[in-house]
């Protein structure tokens, strides 16, 4: 398999606008353009997701990340700098203006990962732009630990399904999740159980 051509094969997806179906660091995702609304809102459609809970959201580095939140706190950047296992950190000083609105939880924070992937981080850096990554799964049904474990239905509804790791099966649980509360941080979920 040409990875550069799969990289270029997704990228070339989220440019049209379309939804993508790709291996993160945890678990296998659906992904779009977080900025494009109209594929954000096609995506929870397909998700049968409410539009309330907000979505994750991928960038490639703490550089990256500076971009789009107007504050970052410092222990919210030494915990993305020294932490090794995946991270989810909620945050409510974005700038909104970057990201479709439907991407945002009710109360208008948006949840972020730095991912520690190189296969994404190549992907993000040649898309240019934050990627949402939101499990491959319909609402409420199990995550998928394997490529096999995704539903053939929602599989034929994406525009791309990338070759890379397919055979893998992850023993990765989605990552720690962590919310900014007025400059401190609150762990939401550390034991990395559950589904997203």
């Amino acid at each position: 398999m040409n990875l550069q051509h799969e990289i270029d094969q997704l990228t070339n997806a989220l440019n049209n606008g379309e939804i993508i179906l790709y291996p993160t660091q945890t678990i296998w995702g659906l992904g779009c353009d977080a900025s494009n609304e109209t594929a954000v809102q096609q995506l929870l459609q397909l998700k049968n997701r409410p539009v309330e809970k907000g979505l994750i959201v991928l960038v490639d580095s703490l550089e990256s990340l500076k971009k789009y939140i107007n504050y970052i706190p410092p222990k919210a950047s030494n915990l993305i700098e020294y932490h090794t296992r995946p991270l989810t950190i909620i945050y409510e000083q974005i700038k909104k203006e970057l990201f479709a609105p439907s991407v945002c939880a009710s109360d208008g924070s948006l949840a972020i990962r730095v991912t520690l992937d190189p296969f994404c981080k190549q992907l993000l850096q040649q898309f240019g732009k934050p990627i949402v990554s939101t499990s491959a799964n319909f609402s409420q049904a199990p995550y998928p630990k394997s490529f096999a474990d995704i539903d053939p239905e929602l599989s034929k509804q994406v525009a791309y399904v990338a070759d890379y790791k397919r055979e893998k099966i992850s023993n990765a649980a989605p990552s720690t999740i962590v919310k900014v509360v007025k400059n401190e941080l609150l762990f939401i979920r550390k034991d990395n159980t559950g589904t997203k």
